[in-house]
């Protein structure tokens, strides 16, 4: 998957299209990501031992990284990525500008 955690990215696709977010959290097993403070569910919880709080609670879910595309500063876009070897390190390039990620 090429988008990590900590990385910028611009909602391409959904109900959230058009917002850029930071990934929390990268899910390469099922290709999804979580984006912080986009898509956010209410779940209805029981109280499970002394530490967890019964109510509605709030919780992120993922998206599909499909519909998320990381955000370029250089020409302040969306970005395809690519690689290329940088002192014997292999670093993410946008695509369209050359711009290392």
């Amino acid at each position: 998957m090429k988008i990590h955690k900590g990385d910028e990215v611009l909602v391409i696709a959904g109900k959230f299209r058009g917002e850029r977010a930071v990934v929390e959290e990268a899910r390469p097993q099922s290709d999804r990501v979580v984006l912080d403070g986009l898509n956010i569910a209410k779940r209805h919880t029981k109280q499970t031992g002394a530490m967890m709080q019964a109510g509605i609670i709030d919780k992120l879910m993922p998206l599909h990284v499909s519909n998320v595309a990381l955000w370029c500063d250089a020409h302040k876009g969306p970005a395809k990525i690519g690689y290329r070897d940088a002192d014997g390190a292999k670093v993410r390039v946008c695509r369209k500008c050359g711009e290392v990620l």
